[in-house]
Order: structure tokens, then sequence, then C-alpha cells
């Protein structure tokens, strides 16, 4: 599975006000692994940014103006997404902008029509109901280092949602049986397991094991009269 995790910057908070994309950062993903690609660029979004914006990312209109226009990008970020299962917190907000932008040229795409979209913040609002669930939030409650995230930016966002996405949907937490560690904090420390570790090996029982295995079920099912496993067996 490919999948793209995205995250954009904008002037405002309303595409249908005018307001643009400004930036866009996206990881890869292959089979819940990062694969190192990612795309990166920032976007004159040919008006202001509004201020209350600026205090978020600290992106400034002088700052894009010889940035390229999104028709001078579109092409080569949508093939960048295309195909891929999109992961994106809060994803109408990007999918709108997206849409917005896609809608000014032609052909007109549809950002549904092309990819498909998964919302870390759905997830996480169904995981952890009624707490924050915001990606500075779930950081804390997954071990994730944000330290460098003083300010929103697309790809340093897209960077950490993507360590927070595999945490969410299944990352392995090592639990510590220190004392001294649990007092520090560490006792509920998530534990990432490497890109290239060795799979396990799998070890199947030998005939003789599973001639074993048999005579042993069957004395205990006569002993009890019947086993779980032969109900379930029986079912199928």
């Amino acid at each position: 599975m490919r999948q793209i995790v995205l995250d954009t910057e904008t002037t405002g908070i309303d595409p249908s006000e005018g307001h643009r994309i400004i930036e866009i950062g996206c990881v890869e993903l292959m089979e819940r692994q990062t694969t190192g690609r990612h795309y990166h660029v920032y976007i004159n979004p040919e008006r202001e940014v509004e201020a209350e914006a600026i205090t978020v990312h600290g992106i400034t209109n002088e700052f894009l103006t010889d940035k390229p226009k999104f028709s001078d990008i579109a092409d080569e970020f949508f093939d960048f997404i295309k195909g891929a299962e999109l992961v994106i917190h809060n994803a109408a907000f990007d999918i709108g902008f997206m849409d917005s932008e896609f809608a000014r040229l032609k052909p007109v795409r549809k950002t549904a029509d092309h990819c498909g979209v998964v919302d870390s913040l759905a997830i996480a609002r169904k995981k952890h109901p009624g707490q924050k669930n915001n990606l500075d939030a779930l950081c804390k409650r997954y071990g994730v280092d944000n330290s460098s995230r003083d300010l929103h930016g697309a790809l340093l966002d897209a960077e950490i949602l993507a360590e927070v996405y595999l945490l969410l949907t299944g990352g392995q937490t090592a639990l510590s049986l220190d004392a001294a560690g649990d007092e520090a904090g560490g006792g509920g420390g998530i534990r990432r397991l490497a890109a290239d570790r060795k799979p396990l090996d799998v070890v199947r029982a030998s005939d003789e094991e599973a001639s074993a295995h048999e005579e042993f079920m069957a004395l205990l099912a006569k002993q009890a009269g019947g086993t779980v496993w032969d109900r379930l067996t029986e079912k199928d």
C-alpha cells in the first residue's frame, strides 16, 4: 500500500473566500514504512496572506513573492499523490483547499476521484474520545518529539504526523518494569522498531510435535467432555 502523509499551509481558513495554498508537504509510506521520498513546495498564492495566518505558520508575503504559482506545480504535485491513500489530520480542510486549487485549472481534478483519503483526526477522536487530539497533543501522548515545531510548517508537520499515524494505528509500546524509569516518566514510553529490522522467524511444529498435540487434545476432550476448540471446528 502506498500512502502519502500530507499537510498544507494557507493564506486563511476558507477557500470559498478566495484563500489559497502557500505550502505543501508530503511524506511517502510504503507498507507502513517511510521510503525517504517526499514532496515539498512553497507557492505564490497571488493574494495577501492574512496576518492571523502568518502568526500560525510564519510564512510572509515577501517570502512568497518569487515562489511558483499553483498552476506551475499542479501537474508534478498531482503525479506524486495520484493513486495513493492520503493521510491528513483534519482532512476536510486540506482536501477543500486542494480541490479549490485544482478547480481553477484544466482539466479540473477532484482529489477523491484519484486518491483515497484517511483522516487521522477522526481516528484519534474515535480512539481517544473526549481528549485533545490536535497534533501537539498526540505527540505528547505517543512520545513523538515535536520540539522543533515552534510554528506550523507543512513538511515538518507531515513528518511528525507520519510518526503519530503509525503509532496511532498500530505502533508498538514498550512497557518498563524499572521503578526508577517509571518515576522518570519512562514507564509508558514509545519504542519505534527499526525499518531494517530482521523479520521474525516462523517456527512450525514438526510432524512428531503435531501428533503429540493431537493426542493431548484428544485426552483433554475425553476428560472434560469436549473442548472449546472442538466446538469451534464443528461450526467451521
